[in-house]
């Protein structure tokens, strides 16, 4: 590890690779529902980062693990904060779709 190592962002395909791995999870896509008809990764669900607080009726259990994205990281991080102070206790911000080198969906 390096000493800038904290200026480079996570790492989504290393991050959905985990998600996929783990039993239960929830892929989480806070971008905008126009953001997410233009491709999404398969298998996410969308809820965007102004709806967070809906987040109950898509998941109940607050030990879930939730692996969240966004376009390039920042609202996925302000997400994964809220869902925090939500009580989720088992939440990930897994970056940027920018950077996601797999088949999205349409």
């Amino acid at each position: 590890m390096g000493l800038f190592d904290f200026l480079i962002g996570p790492d989504i395909n290393q991050g959905v690779k985990e998600y996929t791995a783990t039993n239960g999870a929830v892929l989480l896509d806070v971008r905008t529902s126009g953001e997410y008809r233009q491709g999404h990764i398969p298998g996410s669900y969308n809820l965007p980062l102004q709806s967070i607080g809906q987040v109950s009726s898509l998941i109940q259990g607050k030990s879930t693990p939730i692996f969240v994205h966004c376009l390039s990281g920042g609202r996925s991080r302000q997400a994964a904060a809220i869902l925090r102070q939500m009580g989720y206790s088992n939440v990930k911000n897994i970056g940027g779709i920018s950077a996601y080198s797999e088949k999205v969906e349409r």
